[in-house]
């Protein structure tokens, strides 16, 4: 055998090793904590701002969002379709939960204006549009649908 074999196979061992790690970077990461947390009626036009809930004319929808990684998520965006008790589809809305710093946790508010909460049965995230750290990666908008991982402490469902 010739005298630098073990050298060359050392050699191989670290790119080998390296590229593994290269590719376990590349994989989509830890998953991106989404709840709907809350839903509130908003007040009805002439109702007093801090009276009771009522239908309203409105909803206040509460999210939850965490991104667990080291970059910071400049674009988080989620096209989430809204269904009604009968499920039947009710309306459309964009949600910007972004951008997000690194492993930062927040909470974001949308109102939905002639929405009772009351009617609101089901939210179905349908896409995604998202920007994580300095990544060009053509298949990032399918690894950020994938690393959601929705929940709900509210009455309504958060499905994808």
């Amino acid at each position: 055998m010739p005298k630098g074999w073990w050298l060359a196979a050392a050699g191989l061992w670290l790119v080998v090793g390296g590229w593994r790690d290269a590719n376990a970077q590349a994989k989509p990461g830890t998953p991106i904590p989404v709840e709907l947390n809350r839903l509130e009626s908003l007040p009805a036009a002439g109702g007093s701002p801090g009276g009771a809930e009522s239908s309203g004319s409105g909803c206040r929808v509460y999210i939850v969002v965490t991104n667990p990684d080291p970059e910071p998520v400049s674009q988080l965006r989620l096209d989430v379709m809204m269904f009604n008790t009968d499920g039947i589809v009710s309306r459309r809305v964009d949600l910007e939960l972004g951008p997000l710093p690194a492993h930062k946790t927040a909470v974001r508010l949308f109102d939905i204006q002639g929405q009772p909460c009351d009617d609101i049965s089901r939210l179905l995230v349908n896409d995604v549009l998202c920007s994580a750290g300095p990544s060009t990666d053509p298949n990032q908008h399918q690894a950020c649908l994938d690393r959601l991982q929705l929940s709900s402490r509210a009455k309504a469902e958060l499905t994808k």
